[in-house]
């Protein structure tokens, strides 16, 4: 735990920047599916296996500012999502959402982003519940390794 909260307070601090501005070019391979105005890319603190992000390039925090072309490519982006999971990872359903503004739990709320969770009857178990701990079955490269080819335009 002190190694994700040392991670996420850097990546959080103002003297570096937007995370989500900077993750393409610091962090490509997380990186799936890159848009003229939007990117997917594997959450760093993933719920589950295969928690993606979906994100648009501006930095903006306002779902209101966003213009017809960012939506449309955000929703594309969102299906190509749900679809790659759905094909790689059969899971029987999904979370998707995004939290606008800090008392709604975003954790970067000066730049929009969608979660897409992939969901198993089950995925919940005592350890987030009890012990206050994720346990992932897989890591992040192996996840990228595997839905990156579901991305292949």
């Amino acid at each position: 735990m002190q190694y994700i909260a040392a991670a996420r307070d850097d990546e959080l601090d103002a003297g570096d920047g937007c995370v989500f501005c900077s993750v393409p070019e610091r962090e490509p391979e997380r990186v799936l599916a890159r848009g003229d105005l939007a990117y997917v890319v594997l959450n760093k603190f993933p719920y589950n296996p295969g928690h993606l992000l979906i994100v648009p390039n501006r930095h903006t925090g306002d779902v209101e500012a966003l213009t017809a072309e960012e939506n449309a490519e955000l929703q594309s982006m969102l299906q190509r999502s749900v679809r790659a999971l759905r094909e790689e990872a059969e899971p029987h359903g999904f979370n998707v959402g995004m939290n606008l503004g800090s008392i709604s739990g975003a954790g970067i709320p000066g730049h929009l982003h969608w979660h897409v969770v992939p969901r198993w009857s089950g995925d919940t178990n005592f350890m987030p519940v009890v012990g206050e701990v994720r346990v992932l079955p897989e890591l992040l490269a192996d996840t990228a390794r595997r839905l990156a080819p579901r991305f292949a335009d």
